[in-house]
């Protein structure tokens, strides 16, 4: 899975992007409300560890995370 933190602009807040070793889009979620879109996709006991790398992460940066 990969991990892209995107930096908005002016009105247009933080975003994350999850996608799978395809690339393709899995998750898409403002940086600040995480929850919905992680239990979706069943990742509910894995939101400390998603979001510790996405708060280490630099905006623009693609980080790939084994889950």
């Amino acid at each position: 899975m990969y991990i892209i933190k995107v930096k908005g602009i002016a009105k247009i807040p933080d975003y994350v992007q999850l996608r799978d070793d395809k690339f393709t889009l899995l998750a898409y979620f403002r940086l600040d409300r995480p929850d919905k879109s992680l239990e979706k996709l069943g990742l509910t006991d894995k939101i400390p560890y998603i979001m510790s790398q996405i708060n280490d992460l630099p905006f623009g940066e693609i980080k790939k995370i084994d889950i």
